[in-house]
């Protein structure tokens, strides 16, 4: 099994980063652009194309993440 940081081995930017960038795209209504500017905002300054190949490459990772941190209606409490 590969592990987060070999699967980002050979990127100039930092696990972090990345991860950061395309869980927002995945979880909030952003476009490229918007995040972009935030990450320009805190000093770190890349193109839009590069989010959107970071979200081609890793972008399925995180969404089946997110699906499976999700409560499922079995889950919930009823009230």
């Amino acid at each position: 099994m590969t592990t987060e940081a070999s699967l980002h081995k050979g990127h100039r930017y930092p696990v972090e980063i990345i991860s950061h960038c395309v869980w927002l795209y995945h979880r909030f209504a952003l476009n490229l652009r918007n995040i972009s500017e935030m990450r320009l905002e805190r000093g770190i300054m890349f193109a839009h194309t590069t989010i959107r190949r970071w979200c081609a490459k890793y972008g399925q990772d995180y969404t089946n993440q997110l699906r499976r941190r999700r409560p499922s209606p079995k889950t919930r409490a009823s009230g």
